[in-house]
């Protein structure tokens, strides 16, 4: 016997044997913002209690894309923008790589894979898409909503990820 037919591997995921649904627009929109409260939200107090509620006030990561007045008039301090991005970097990618869900995904029955295998992703491909949270943020949210033009729902920073959203396979609430 040949090491490839030994060797047994989960075999990847594909639409033809399984059917596969990608998640649409209001249940990513129902995850995300769930996580925002449920991750962000506790993020964003723990700073304020570690460096003052005056930190709050300042301007934040979106402020200062757009440059709007908050920004040039009450610029954020860089090394704490820096560290809370670091910390949500780090608690979203567990959380993908863990289980393929944050508490906003599993809420609204969804996961993160891998695009092409429908498997897990990479750490590598998550921390790119935690990343192209920023650049489909960037013009006006566009990035956000390129998933409604595709047949695989899948937005700026899936695309740059190579990953995907789909219907939690162990639920069936779609």
């Amino acid at each position: 016997m040949r090491w490839r037919t030994i060797r047994k591997k989960h075999p990847p995921l594909n639409e033809s044997k399984h059917h596969i649904q990608y998640a649409g627009f209001w249940s990513r929109v129902l995850g995300f913002t769930t996580d925002i409260f449920m991750l962000g939200l506790p993020i964003s107090l723990l700073f304020m209690m570690l460096f003052g509620h005056d930190q709050m006030d300042k301007a934040g990561a979106l402020d200062v894309m757009l440059h709007n007045d908050k920004a040039l008039t009450n610029a954020p301090d860089p090394m704490i923008s820096i560290a809370q991005v670091l910390i949500s970097l780090i608690i979203y990618v567990a959380f993908w790589h863990y289980s393929g869900q944050t508490p906003g995904k599993k809420m609204a029955h969804t996961m993160v894979v891998d695009a092409k295998t429908l498997q897990r992703a990479s750490i590598f491909q998550l921390v790119l898409r935690f990343l192209g949270y920023f650049l489909s943020a960037l013009f006006l949210f566009l990035g956000f909503f390129v998933g409604l033009l595709r047949k695989d729902k899948r937005t700026l920073h899936d695309l740059l990820s190579r990953t995907a959203v789909i219907y939690d396979s162990h639920s069936n609430h779609h």
